[in-house]
């Protein structure tokens, strides 16, 4: 008499929806002053540097322009602003920053 045990599998369900990788990520941008672009659910897009979040909003501040206050559930996503000739997430260097003279040749 043989018995076929056969091991059940157990169905995997839907990952994780909170990985906590959220926060690590609005800290790094918010730290460095990052620009980001941030695309809202009616299609807007506004961009700024994060100055604070929490786990419903961010805040938003932009120079020259008031400050926004966003619902996180109304933001589609966030995304670095790229800038020509510097790294993403780098401010870019004042005159004499660099240890040379304003208007040197380089």
């Amino acid at each position: 008499m043989s018995l076929t045990n056969k091991p059940r599998r157990q169905k995997k369900g839907p990952p994780a929806g909170e990985t906590g990788q959220e926060a690590l990520y609005l800290r790094y941008l918010s730290e460095k002053q990052v620009p980001v672009n941030v695309k809202l659910s009616g299609g807007e897009s506004v961009a700024g540097w994060i100055e604070y979040f929490d786990d419903r909003m961010i805040r938003l501040t932009r120079e020259g322009k008031p400050n926004l206050f966003i619902y996180k559930q109304q933001s589609r996503s966030f995304s670095e602003q790229s800038r020509r000739g510097d790294q993403a997430g780098r401010r870019p260097r004042k005159p004499g920053e660099d240890g040379t003279a304003p208007g040197a040749a380089q």
